[in-house]
């Protein structure tokens, strides 16, 4: 029987000032850059579009809470009409800079906290997609499948489903919480077979052994993964042995 084809996109979380953004580049199809929530400002988002319009990389905002000192990386309290403000203001700053240097905005990614929260809290998925709606630029939002998140934004924006490649799942098919010493994979082999079990299967192994289900058509490295490079280039050689390739 012949092998199913698999086009998929890879996005990693960049801008976000670690320094391996130029490694990281020529191995993806999209990034999301940080758009000064948890980190970046007006240049290193420059210089991040710039660096991705160069390797022909799709670009869009990372909005986060509004939390540097924590790298957006905690739960913030903040009131609904805050949030969708915090939101708005991020998706502006990257949409001016982004116009001024002649690129498209693809789509739109929370980052942190305000992902996983916004994933499973209705009030902070509403002020996320009306920050959207109110921006006038309804790219694809990458979500993870069947959240909250996915159920607020469906019929209001495009959505695309993502999965993660350095992160470890629960078998609610949530991610392990990095508060938790298991919650990253820490080997290239096995962050490619994760990988390679979400496209062909569309499922993942827990961390208590389980298979999960995991609608994907976008999967993510975190830029600040200490290995990301690595992951990215293990991954790559084994693409084609597997029917498996990368969105122009």
């Amino acid at each position: 029987m012949e092998q199913r084809k698999h086009i998929i996109d890879i996005n990693a979380d960049v801008g976000e000032g670690i320094g391996s953004d130029a490694d990281i580049m020529p191995y993806i199809t999209s990034c999301s850059v940080a758009a000064g929530g948890h980190a970046g400002d007006a240049v290193t988002m420059r210089k991040t579009i710039q660096l991705a319009k160069k390797h022909g990389v799709h670009v869009g905002p990372h909005p986060s809470f509004p939390d540097r000192d924590n790298f957006g990386r905690k739960l913030v309290t903040m009131t609904k009409s805050e949030l969708f403000e915090s939101v708005f203001q991020q998706l502006l700053r990257f949409y001016a800079i982004a116009e001024e240097e002649n690129v498209s905005i693809h789509h739109i990614k929370l980052h942190g906290a305000l992902y996983n929260y916004a994933a499973k809290d209705a009030p902070t998925a509403d002020a996320v997609v009306e920050a959207i709606i109110a921006s006038e630029i309804r790219p694809l939002f990458y979500v993870p499948y069947n959240s909250v998140l996915h159920r607020k934004a469906e019929n209001l924006i495009p959505v695309a489903f993502e999965g993660f490649i350095d992160r470890k799942y629960t078998d609610d098919g949530s991610l392990v919480s990095r508060n938790q010493e298991n919650a990253l994979i820490e080997e290239a082999s096995e962050a490619w077979e994760q990988f390679k079990s979400m496209v062909i299967s569309q499922s993942v192994k827990s961390i208590s052994g389980n298979e999960v289900r995991i609608v994907a058509n976008t999967f993510c490295i975190h830029g600040d993964h200490t290995k990301a490079v690595e992951f990215l280039q293990y991954i790559h050689s084994q693409l084609p042995k597997h029917q498996i390739s990368l969105v122009q």
